[in-house]
């Protein structure tokens, strides 16, 4: 346990002021009001209306608040907050689950709304409280003893019912991997229920058993991981996933073979607050992360990169950490004197990424600054984790922030691991920068995938025929490319379509900010869109890096569905994203492109002259997205039908400066 007990005094009177004192004042201002209740019939409205995340906030509610004592009680051994910490110590032990809704099987097994508590499920929620009281017991022992007689027994005895007699008896948990699906509840269940082991676990032969299935279950996850260190859902999964992953080897006194998967969020930095996103990550996840943790794990890979990355991340003067990401994590805080001597520097910003595993592309005009225009383009398949049917899908960014964007996700509730998923309208393709061919959006599963992906000089070709549930598109080749020289991202698509119907063909732009359209034209965060048709024997019509070897072709994603899949409440979550089945038109479901009934919240504006050019306008008021993007997002539906079955379209992006 990196962390030192409160009877180090010397580590727990040294703690950084600025945040003591932030601590401090949020603590006070809870300190004699009522806990954060989670409530029977919140827990129970998943059922009835989907709804999981009024119950889950009131959970995180209470965890930051004994966070914030717990932190505060090590530093002051102070009554008023031993008592805090009791209290809220106590009111875990008699909450009847530590469960999520939306994860507690009590409904499968016992056609049960409402927790049994005779029969724990062990998931990622139950892992946080048990890593809680865990690190209280082992920050806070003795003084709990002198304070209050009883509450460790008490710690012990339900992390022990609740989770680690659980976790040895019942093998048949989905996050195992068993099954040969990996997803990140695997490394995040696993290092909490290490961390409970360690700390509460007296007897040897029982904690090298648990230590033993701890490791068999990493062991899993590892070897899932790719070894180019790219995660599927990207980098807001990565804090819950595979960071839990290199943090569990480390107490272990391991490390993984795989060190690429430590570089993985600065590879996707887009600068700012910005990254890459993709699948139900978000294009800005919160600041308050624990940058202190890759910090370290940097330097125990000697990623210098990484390192600087994190670095970039602190803030001189102010709080080393938040209480948000967790007890765990706010306790390292406090006591690595290293990460509150850092002085930031710039993120290194890579000028090129390639992740062959997932087919994702990075490329930005040159390395160590976000200035001027970045692409990230993807090939991938529809069944990766927390999935978004999104192959062929691209964001371009303009110093840093994207302007043509993936939407990220809205807030969790029972439809979105369900079987309906792809009616959420962020999930589908047609709300991502992708076409509609013939009316038909592209379906969820691994067989809908890119072909013959080929990365070449800044620029990802591809087929994204495979995609799409019809037998009629013959080809539908995409390459997407930023010219350096120029300052241009082009991204050009050419198809061959059997005969069959006249329905639209229709290519979609999700754009960020205030848009103005004109004939062939689009402004928008200082970037001017332009498209327009290319004759067939044009010279501009061929693919950059045309006539390159075949090194990079692939025909296929080699790993995508390996990597982690998962994060809880509003701030990550569930494992199995893909439960749908079947094509989808565009038409048929609430994220109507071009016809069928209008769904609240969007809005539809007139089409330019030339290729007509229909303006959707989506208001936000899911907070989860807002946050992101503001009150709405739009998407330019750019119609191709009238140039045919054979025909290729160049879309070109430039800065308007």
């Amino acid at each position: 346990m990196r962390v030192p007990s409160a009877d180090d005094r010397d580590a727990w009177t040294a703690v950084d002021a600025a945040t003591l004192q932030a601590l401090t004042e949020r603590a006070r201002a809870t300190l004699g009001t009522p806990w954060p209740t989670p409530l029977a019939h919140d827990f129970a409205r998943f059922y009835r209306d989907g709804d999981r995340d009024t119950y889950e906030q009131a959970v995180w509610a209470r965890h930051e608040r004994l966070a914030r004592a717990t932190a505060l009680a090590a530093v002051t051994l102070d009554p008023v907050w031993l008592d805090e910490v009791t209290d809220g110590a106590v009111l875990f032990c008699e909450q009847s689950t530590w469960c999520w809704p939306g994860h507690d099987d009590m409904h499968a097994r016992h056609g049960s709304v409402l927790p049994v508590v005779t029969d724990p499920c062990v998931d990622l929620g139950a892992g946080e409280v048990a890593a809680d009281l865990a690190w209280i017991d082992h920050v806070l022992g003795g003084h709990l003893d002198g304070h209050v007689p009883g509450l460790r027994a008490r710690i012990r005895h339900e992390v022990d019912r609740r989770v680690l007699t659980p976790f040895t008896e019942r093998r048949d948990w989905h996050w195992l991997g068993l099954d040969g699906r990996v997803h990140n509840w695997n490394p995040w269940i696993h290092s909490n229920v290490l961390i409970a082991t360690l700390a509460l676990v007296d007897d040897p032969a029982r904690r090298q058993r648990l230590i033993g299935l701890i490791t068999e279950g990493l062991d899993r996850f590892g070897a899932a991981l790719p070894a180019d260190g790219a995660i599927d859902e990207g980098v807001h999964y990565w804090w819950y996933g595979a960071c839990r992953y290199l943090e569990a080897l480390e107490m272990l006194g391991a490390t993984t073979a795989k060190p690429g998967v430590v570089a993985f969020p600065h590879r996707v930095h887009l600068g700012g607050p910005w990254y890459v996103n993709h699948a139900d990550g978000p294009a800005r996840p919160s600041y308050e992360q624990p940058w202190h943790v890759l910090h370290r794990l940097a330097r125990l890979y000697g990623d210098k990169e990484a390192e600087a990355h994190a670095a970039a991340h602190r803030r001189p003067g102010e709080p080393v950490a938040h209480e948000g990401p967790g007890l765990g994590y706010l306790l390292l805080a406090l006591t690595d004197r290293d990460w509150a001597a850092v002085r930031p520097g710039g993120s290194p910003l890579p000028r090129d990424v390639w992740f062959p595993s997932t087919q994702v592309l990075v490329a930005r005009s040159e390395a160590g600054g976000s200035a001027g225009l970045t692409l990230a383009v993807k090939g991938g398949h529809n069944d990766e984790n927390h999935n978004h049917n999104d192959v062929g899908s691209f964001i371009v960014a303009r110093d840093g922030a994207p302007v043509l964007v993936d939407p990220g996700r809205p807030t969790y509730t029972a439809q979105t691991f369900g079987p309906h998923r792809y009616e959420i309208w962020t999930m589908r393709s047609t709300w991502h920068n992708t076409p509609t061919i013939r009316g038909v959006e592209q379906a969820a599963g691994r067989a809908f995938a890119a072909q013959n992906v080929v990365a070449g000089d800044a620029s990802l070709t591809m087929d994204l025929a495979a995609a799409y549930p019809r037998d009629d598109v013959l080809s539908w080749i995409r390459v997407a490319r930023l010219d350096r020289a120029t300052g241009t991202v082009t991204v050009r698509d050419s198809w061959e379509l059997a005969p069959g119907p006249a329905d639209p063909t229709v290519i979609h732009l999700v754009v960020a900010g205030d848009v103005t359209v004109s004939e062939g034209r689009a402004e928008a965060g200082g970037l001017v869109i332009t498209w327009a048709s290319v004759e067939a024997d044009d010279p501009a019509a061929k693919p950059p890096n045309a006539d390159d070897g075949p090194a990079n072709a692939d025909t296929g994603p080699t790993g995508a569905g390996d990597g982690p899949a998962d994060p809880g409440p509003a701030r990550a979550d569930d494992g199995r994203a893909n439960a749908d089945t079947g094509p989808t038109r565009a038409d048929d479901g609430p994220a109507n492109t071009h016809t069928g009934p209008v769904e609240p919240g969007v809005r539809r504006g007139g089409s330019s002259p030339g290729l007509p050019c229909t303006i959707v306008v989506r208001e936000l008021d899911d907070p989860v997205l807002s946050d992101v993007w503001g009150d709405r997002l739009t998407r330019l539906d750019i119609d191709v039908t009238a140039l045919g079955p054979v025909g290729t379209l160049e879309l070109t992006v430039k800065e308007t400066r």
